[in-house]
């Protein structure tokens, strides 16, 4: 079948019509049970196979024939699909609009949420806490976590700092995170 598809695809290259219509033919059911199981809608799934068949031949020269041609048009298919169920839950309101009712227009309003002083404290609280944490530690659990967590050298960068075999740059990074574990424990 990928060999008949081959020999179609390069008529329909060459402006055989004949060729089109059976590439369409061929893979027009499966296309639409394909379609069908993704929007849920018959009629729309019809019009999705028609627009997938009109994307498909209309790039049909971005097509790679390392490829199965199937799943070529079946991509081509899920994402018209997807695009649809896109579109179609768009409801969009414009905020910068005043809104027309039957008894006039609405201005919209909407409170803004992206500042909650209350969890911007919790946070800040919890970075001081870490940080006492960290600093209470001794201090060569402190300096391997400081590199490590807060400037993000590597295990090797650890070691060639310090002068110490990566094993032991491993085994403080256990250590001291078992350390803060069990103090940030007792915080709570």
């Amino acid at each position: 079948m990928k060999e008949e598809d081959e020999i179609l695809i390069k008529e329909a290259l060459a402006g055989k019509e004949k060729a089109f219509k059976l590439l369409l033919n061929r893979h027009r059911e499966a296309i639409y049970h394909v379609i069908l199981k993704i929007v849920h809608n018959p009629e729309e799934a019809r019009d999705l196979v028609q627009e997938t068949f009109m994307k498909a031949f209309g790039s049909l020269t971005t097509y790679k024939s390392e490829y199965r041609f199937t799943t070529w048009l079946y991509r081509i298919a899920a994402n018209s699909s997807i695009d649809y169920l896109r579109k179609k839950k768009i409801n969009s309101l414009s905020l910068d609009q005043p809104l027309e009712t039957k008894d006039g227009t609405v201005g919209i309003e909407l409170p803004d949420w992206t500042y909650n002083p209350e969890i911007d404290l919790v946070s800040k609280q919890r970075v001081l806490s870490i940080n006492e944490a960290i600093d209470s530690l001794p201090k060569k659990y402190r300096d391997v976590i400081v590199y490590r967590h807060k400037q993000d050298k590597s295990y090797e960068q650890i070691a060639e700092i310090l002068g110490i075999p990566v094993g032991t740059v491993k085994a403080r990074i256990f250590r001291a995170r078992e350390l803060l574990k069990k103090k940030l424990k007792s915080l709570k």
